[in-house]
This record gives C-alpha cells, sequence and structure tokens, in this order.
C-alpha cells in the first residue's frame, strides 16, 4: 500500500481513479481528463497536492543558508513572497525545482516534489554544516489544495477572511479557513490565476468538500499534466533530472550567477560561458501521432535527442511535446521527426509555451 493523502476517502467518495504516483496513492482523474482540463481553463478546478513536501528552514542563518542551496536570488524576496527555483549538485544538475516561501527574515519554506522529499532533506542537511538553521520536515502535518481556473480567486475569497484581489502573483497572505490558520499562496501550475491553500491535514477533508460545493471540478494527475505542459511548465523526472541542467532546461532566468556562491555555480558559469550542448524544445505536430515520454527524435538518420513529456492538448486540439535536443537542432521553425511505435513523425520546434491565457482569450492561439 502507498502512501495517502488527507484526502484519500474523499477522492474514492468522488470516484476517482486512483494509481501510484511515487509511492503515493493519488487520484488520475475523476469524470476524465479531458473534462477537468476545461473546467480549470474556463471556471475552477481543485486538485489535491498535499503530497507535495514542506521543509521549514529557521535560524539566524536561513536566508544565507537558502541562499547558498538554491539557484535564485532569495535575497529578492520580502515577507509574504515566494519564489521558483532550483537545487542543483555541484556538476549543475538538478535536485529538485522547488518554491521558497519567506514568511518572515528568519523562517522559510522549501515546498518540493513529491518524489523528492527524502532526498531534498537530506540534501540540505547534507549542507547545513556552518550555518545557524533549524531544518524541520513540516510534510505529514500540511495538507495542500490548489484551486486553478478564471474563478479561482472568487471561490477561495468565499472561505477566508481575507480579500485576495490584492494578492500579488508569487506572494501570499495568511488567513483561517473554517477557524484553522491557512497560507493562501498566488502561485499555481495550470497556466492559469490560481491559489495554493497550506492548511493542516486534519482541515482539508472538509475545505476539499467546500470548494466543490462552490463549483469546483474536482481534477486529477491526469489533468494537471495536460495543463502544465500547454503552460511549459517542466515536470521533475521528465524535463528536469540530475543529468540535466537548468540552463539545458531554459530555466536561466531563475540561475543568478552573480548572487555569490551557492551550490552547482561553478558548473552552471562554466557551462554558460561555454554554451549548452543540449535545449529543451517545444514540438508541435500536424499530424495525430502523439510523441511520449522517452521516444527518441531525428534529424535525418540522426538521433538527436529524445521527448520529455507528449500529450494530446486538449486546448490546442493537437500533439505536443517537449524534447531535449541537441542545441543546433533547437531553432524555431526547425522540423524533426519522432519515432512513435516504429514510425518516424514529423514535428515541428515551436515557440513555447504553447498555451498562454491572455492571448488565447484574445484569440491568437485559434
Amino acid at each position: 500500500m502507498g502512501k495517502r493523502t488527507p484526502l484519500y476517502d474523499s477522492h474514492l467518495r468522488l470516484g476517482a481513479k486512483v494509481i501510484d504516483f511515487h509511492g503515493w496513492e493519488m487520484p488520475v482523474q475523476y469524470a476524465g481528463i479531458v473534462k477537468e482540463h476545461h473546467a480549470v481553463r474556463t471556471h475552477a478546478g481543485v486538485f489535491d497536492v498535499s503530497h507535495m513536501g514542506e521543509i521549514e528552514i529557521s535560524g539566524p542563518d536561513a536566508r544565507a543558508f537558502v541562499q547558498y542551496v538554491v539557484t535564485n536570488d532569495v535575497n529578492r524576496l520580502g515577507d509574504q513572497d515566494a519564489m521558483y527555483t532550483l537545487m542543483t549538485d555541484d556538476r549543475g544538475g538538478i535536485v529538485d525545482d522547488l518554491l521558497v516561501y519567506q514568511l518572515a527574515p528568519e523562517l522559510y519554506w522549501l515546498v518540493v516534489n513529491a518524489s523528492n522529499i527524502a532526498a531534498d532533506l537530506a540534501w540540505v542537511q547534507s549542507h547545513a554544516e556552518g550555518f545557524q538553521v533549524t531544518i524541520r520536515d513540516l510534510s505529514d502535518e500540511t495538507a495542500l489544495l490548489a484551486v486553478q481556473g478564471p474563478a479561482a480567486a472568487e471561490m477561495v475569497e468565499q472561505l477566508t477572511n481575507r480579500s485576495l484581489q490584492d494578492v500579488r502573483p508569487f506572494s501570499f497572505v495568511r488567513g483561517h479557513i473554517d477557524g484553522e490558520g491557512a497560507i493562501l499562496s498566488r502561485t499555481g501550475y495550470t497556466g492559469e490565476d490560481g491559489f495554493e491553500i497550506y492548511l493542516p491535514s486534519a482541515s482539508a477533508a472538509k475545505v476539499f468538500d467546500r470548494l466543490i460545493a462552490l463549483g469546483a471540478e474536482p481534477c486529477g494527475l491526469g489533468a494537471r499534466d495536460t495543463l502544465r505542459l500547454e503552460a511549459r511548465l517542466p515536470l521533475y523526472g521528465n524535463d528536469l533530472r540530475r543529468d540535466v541542467t537548468p540552463l539545458e532546461a531554459g530555466l536561466g532566468m531563475f540561475v543568478k550567477l552573480d548572487k555569490g556562491d551557492f551550490v552547482g555555480r561553478a558548473a552552471l558559469a562554466a557551462q554558460k560561458e561555454s554554451g549548452v550542448p543540449r535545449k529543451l524544445v517545444g514540438l508541435e505536430s500536424v499530424g495525430r501521432g502523439i510523441a511520449r515520454t522517452g521516444y527518441p527524435v531525428f534529424r535525418g538518420d540522426q538521433q538527436v535527442g529524445e521527448v520529455t513529456s507528449g500529450t494530446m492538448s486538449p486546448t490546442l486540439q493537437k500533439p505536443i511535446a517537449l524534447a531535449l535536443v541537441d542545441s543546433d537542432c533547437a531553432s524555431i521553425g526547425e522540423t524533426l521527426e519522432v519515432e512513435i511505435r516504429g514510425k518516424r513523425h514529423p514535428m515541428t520546434v515551436v515557440k513555447t509555451p504553447f498555451y498562454k491565457r491572455n492571448l488565447v482569450k484574445r484569440g491568437v492561439n485559434h
């Protein structure tokens, strides 16, 4: 039996199809991936992401320590700010991608991927020598709901005592839901506006039910994957791995080489100087063949890379993919071929994200 979130019984009651996801028993879909996907694009969906990890860093050296173990510049954060960043190893390989929350000048949360909680905890602990910090794993006591879509803010406001209209993207407020303290942050993983609700595990099921009663569509991992891929948001284990650097993954904007030393800085500076050998690119197909993770990518007779993520885009109604390919094959408009079940299918390198909500709503992408 895998690990279960506080909402496991709720998922079964709603008829979810449950699968193993990195040792967790998680819903992959309820009413159907496409229905859930469109609900997020047009109204609102709610996701159980309580399997994500929360690692607390506190103490006099908390800021300096977090600054040392992540690639982005934590000095840019104020209280109630959040930041996307990565942790890299000495060779520049991606240990994980994560969010950093500054709760106070000496108190931070690292919100990490479910598959990496134990490894990330061990990683930060292994680099703590010489820093006055206390590191605690709060994952088991913290539930996390993601409410995503155009109606998300209005929906979450009905549950709390706080106005959310002035909460900037990548910032958060503290509030109360059902009398329990909660952190409400405006980040997301779908390409839509939305809020994450961090709250005690015991309160999660009641809040989940209330959101559904307000009209949020319960959504599983399947829709989460199609939504994030349309928005070109990378997935650790697919697009991001220890053998891929942030520069190769197109995440150079989250690597601040000028901020001072951090784990992996020397290797990333050297790669930036010499140029990246591979790039993560977007691919679109005019045919119906769907490129899946691990499928080989060719130019002529030569294999030049592999697909890291791929699906049929419910919004764009065409196959889309991300692929890690040799840099000289990464130009927009380049035609490459993906081998799908023994046959080569042409796909074009396109600008990403595939979907951007402001453009689509003005009809630019249709």
